[in-house]
């Protein structure tokens, strides 16, 4: 299994639960980007694992309204499986920086 495998395999959205569509909802508040969420999912939940971190940061030069936005998630394992970590996204916090 290759480490792109691995990732896949490994990391999770829930996305049919209501906190994805939060995520969903506010990401296109957000973000001012014209590619679709559904093509930077992989690469969120890679970064956010690799960071070791609970959160991702929309900057303000890709969002509508020039200001840093922070999108956490709550990160756990399955019951049945401790090595798929599943991310639940939980709230954006802005960040005015001057």
């Amino acid at each position: 299994m290759n480490q792109l495998e691995f990732q896949r395999n490994h990391l999770q959205m829930d996305y049919y639960s209501e906190s994805y569509q939060d995520f969903e909802r506010d990401s296109y508040r957000y973000s001012n980007m014209n590619i679709p969420l559904t093509f930077l999912t992989d690469d969120i939940l890679k970064t956010v694992a690799t960071s070791r971190r609970n959160y991702f940061v929309l900057n303000k030069e890709k969002s509508r309204d020039n200001r840093d936005h922070f999108f956490i998630c709550e990160v756990r394992t399955l019951d049945k499986n401790p090595l798929i970590y599943q991310y639940s996204y939980k709230k954006t916090t802005t960040y005015l920086t001057a």
